[in-house]
């Protein structure tokens, strides 16, 4: 059977091998149905209790993609090698797994500081730092002098800020969920943290040293990408399996399983239908009812005497004013502006 180097010959002197190749294509098949069971876990969930189930997806479906590409001997480049080992002039160097950094490292911490307290200035600054990170790593990998150690440090310093987030702003910020997230969120950025630390060291022995072989290569980042990726993301859901979602602050008001349903969302209703914190609006055509997006007092509606746009009435409130020839003000029988008020 050929395998996928002889369909797709590799590009440098130094470059993996079939063996190499059937490891990540090991890989791409766990990450693949790791993806597929995090879908299902996904819709199994109520509507607007998915955020953390597909942020998971994201992560897992941009891995999948990223490893068939390798698998298949694709998404590498020869860069000639600062350090010759191997008696080899270049090195392949993967690009596409930095695009998948580039897109699942900023999601993951996204995914772990959510269930903190803390602000979203403080979440994006560290996102932007995930991306520092990947960035300063692959524009080092691509460098052929010694000036990649700069790339790396200038990353390692961008690292080091993830971490003091991490481990020390995020764990001293309010959980509104309890302590039950804290104590889970202590030990996932505990684990995540400890996984950082590995990928610098993976990067100066394969990239920047060139001291591990491709394939070497390939196994340190393959075993560091499936305990970052499908084991992190399922052992972190099933730490919430328990919490109230609402608790955190993040369920969407625009969609969610009432849609539609006795004034809970947005749909057709009486005036003076009960709804949290919105307000009912109308036409004046005697006995019309609005389109009712929420809460409004009662009387509040559409009709000559009452609230809304009217030709006797109009504003807030019965008998009152607001736009109309007739009428106008705010209050009861108030008095404001109209042609035939008192």
């Amino acid at each position: 059977m050929a395998s996928s180097l002889d369909h797709n010959p590799p590009n440098a002197n130094r470059h993996i091998t079939s063996g190499g190749s059937d490891w990540l294509w090991a890989v791409f098949a766990i990450m693949l149905l790791s993806d597929l069971v995090m879908v299902f876990l996904t819709f199994r969930r109520a509507r607007g209790t998915r955020l953390f189930h597909q942020i998971a997806v994201i992560v897992l479906t941009t891995a999948t993609i990223s490893y068939f590409s390798m698998g298949s001997d694709l998404g590498a480049t020869p860069i000639t090698a600062q350090f010759q080992r191997g008696g080899a002039g270049t090195r392949q160097i993967w690009y596409v797994r930095y695009i998948q950094w580039f897109i699942t490292l900023p999601l993951l911490l996204l995914e772990l500081l959510l269930a903190t307290g803390l602000s979203l200035s403080d979440i994006f600054t560290t996102m932007f730092m995930a991306w520092v990170f990947v960035v300063c790593g692959l524009v080092g990998a691509l460098v052929v002098s010694s000036f990649k150690w700069g790339y790396f440090v200038l990353g390692c310093m961008a690292l080091f800020y993830i971490w003091f987030v991490l481990l020390g702003h995020g764990p001293r910020s309010t959980f509104a969920a309890g302590g039950v997230v804290r104590s889970g969120y202590v030990r996932s950025s505990g684990f995540l943290s400890f996984l950082l630390l590995l990928y610098p060291i993976a990067w100066g022995l394969s990239e920047g040293g060139n001291l591990l072989s491709p394939n070497g290569e390939m196994i340190f980042y393959g075993i560091l990408d499936l305990l970052a990726g499908p084991v992190f993301l399922f052992l972190f859901l099933w730490g919430l399996r328990s919490v109230d979602y609402t608790t955190f602050g993040l369920a969407s008001g625009k969609y969610n399983d009432t849609y539609g349903a006795g004034g809970a969302g947005y749909g057709n209703g009486v005036s003076g239908a009960t709804g949290p914190g919105m307000t009912t609006r109308g036409a004046g055509a005697h006995g019309a009812t609005g389109a009712t997006t929420g809460t409004a007092a009662p009387g509040v509606g559409v009709g000559p005497h009452a609230g809304g746009v009217g030709p006797h009435a109009g504003g807030v409130g019965p008998l009152s004013g607001g736009v109309g020839p007739l009428a106008g003000g705010v209050g009861n029988n108030g008095v404001g502006a109209g042609s035939n008020v008192v």
